[in-house]
């Protein structure tokens, strides 16, 4: 019987070092599968983002006579913005009473999205003759580069003698605050471009209150009236329970003259 060949060290090391070799292969090869396959799927995001665009474009466009209509009925009211201002959370932590008073010579809030969307927006604040400042309207841009690198601007608001909000508040001012000595006035907001990639009371504006400001106008009406509820709620429940202590009371009282009388009986 034929002797097997004995496979050297040498041998087997070669052998493994092809399998790994042929294995490296492999993997290399569905790496640059994946690779096609990803850039397939990014090509497909980016088509996908373009026709949203145009999309977002189209029903831009058909939103603008709604929003010119609601503006002029908005008009009709007195001190809309203002109230929506206020009633809003996030809004309204930013306001002193001296801005308060000087938002309510606010008419029109609009916001206006560039053509394109993508670049940026503008929010427009018109104002009616007020002892505050000359300006119309003060306005704040939001703009985004081509490499999307953010930027804002503003209009310089013409404050008159001694009205100027942005400055530092006096002592005797310093007691109408709100909250603390230093909180800055709303209107600080139109001057402060240090980081517009991040401007949350733009985005707060334009996302939330832009799009539906009648719920934050008729805010407190429904704070007022769910809270009246539930004070008739509480009301009910406590006579409720009163109505309960009474029964068990009389209860208790005839349980106790009844075994009284037995007692007597014996």
């Amino acid at each position: 019987m034929a002797t097997p060949a004995k496979v050297t060290k040498t041998e087997g090391k070669n052998n493994h070092d092809a399998a790994d070799e042929q294995a490296d292969k492999e993997q290399q090869e569905a790496i640059e599968q994946i690779d096609e396959v990803q850039n397939e799927i990014d090509r497909l995001n980016e088509q996908a983002s373009e026709e949203i665009l145009k999309v977002e474009q189209k029903y831009n466009k058909l939103r603008q006579p709604f929003f010119k209509k609601r503006s002029d009925l908005i008009a009709k009211i007195p001190n809309f913005w203002v109230t929506a201002f206020v009633n809003h959370p996030q809004v309204s932590a930013l306001l002193t009473e001296d801005d308060e008073e000087a938002l309510q010579f606010l008419t029109k809030v609009e916001v206006q999205e560039f053509d394109d969307i993508k670049s940026g927006y503008t929010i427009n604040f018109c104002f009616d003759s007020n002892p505050y400042f000359d300006n119309e309207v003060i306005s704040k841009e939001f703009h985004l580069n081509d490499t999307g690198e953010p930027s804002s601007k503003s209009t310089t608001i013409k404050w008159k003698e001694g009205k100027d909000l942005t400055k530092k508040p006096t002592a005797a001012q310093k007691g109408k605050k709100r909250s603390h000595d230093d909180q800055e006035s709303f209107f600080c907001w139109f001057s402060d471009h240090a980081d517009a990639g991040a401007d949350e009371l733009g985005e707060v504006i334009k996302d939330d209150i832009w799009p539906n400001p009648l719920q934050y106008y008729l805010a407190s009406e429904i704070d007022e009236e769910t809270g009246a509820g539930d004070e008739d709620d509480l009301d009910e429940e406590n006579l409720d329970g009163e109505e309960e202590e009474e029964e068990d009371f009389d209860d208790e009282d005839g349980a106790e003259d009844d075994d009284g009388d037995g007692e007597e009986e014996g």
